[in-house]
């Protein structure tokens, strides 16, 4: 099950959950903002929560993590050149909103890891690494379900993103280019501002064959 909502900060972000359909355990993707409404939809839905995935370190993906993981003592999970955005509120940008957002007790992953729920190992994610928008760029791609959450990578008919520091057009390309659109074609791309799209929607926008 891909449940996605949007949260409302400074900006609009896609949030997702992704949930094992037999058991109700899974991961948060992205949790930008409004931690009581995510709060909410979890007992809601009984949905049981074992990890917060972050796709990049930038606060309007990361700004409600710290409190949904002290709510329900969870890790929170992000690529391994994270630290830095993690622990620095101008990196992440949130310092330039006075809000000065930084993380603690976060779990950093090694680029390619498997990341399987723990009551059903058939169920996960792999962490593809993806810079260019940050340094610290990373997809959850879930080959059984074809369905990659792409964060600021790539948007529905577009690029991410490269002017914020540790940003770099160039290199964002070429990691999407190969490490992206290189999938599946029939793979969903759920981004972290824009509508749903596929591999095959965006390597035709990109002129691949």
């Amino acid at each position: 099950m891909i449940l996605p909502i949007k949260v409302r900060g400074v900006f609009a972000t896609n949030s997702y959950f992704y949930i094992d359909d037999e058991t109700l355990h899974g991961f948060l993707i992205d949790p930008g903002a409004e931690d009581e409404k995510i709060l909410k939809i979890i007992s809601e839905k009984k949905f049981v929560i074992e990890k917060i995935l972050l796709t990049h370190g930038h606060f309007d993906h990361t700004g409600a993590a710290a409190k949904i993981q002290n709510e329900l003592n969870i890790p929170i999970c992000m690529q391994k050149n994270g630290r830095d955005y993690a622990e620095n509120p101008f990196l992440n940008l949130s310092a330039y909103f006075d809000l000065n957002i930084t993380l603690e007790n976060v779990t950093y992953l090694e680029d390619y890891c498997e990341i399987n729920s723990e009551t059903n190992s058939n169920f996960g994610l792999e962490l593809i690494p993806v810079s260019g928008h940050t340094t610290d760029g990373a997809i959850f791609y879930g080959a059984k379900d074809k369905v990659a959450f792409v964060g600021d990578s790539i948007f529905r008919d577009s690029i991410g993103q490269s002017n914020f520091p540790g940003g770099n057009r160039e290199q964002l390309y070429h990691e999407v280019t190969k490490k992206i659109l290189t999938l599946p074609p029939e793979t969903v791309l759920l981004s972290g501002h824009s509508d749903p799209t596929t591999v095959k929607r965006e390597r035709l926008n990109f002129g691949l064959t």
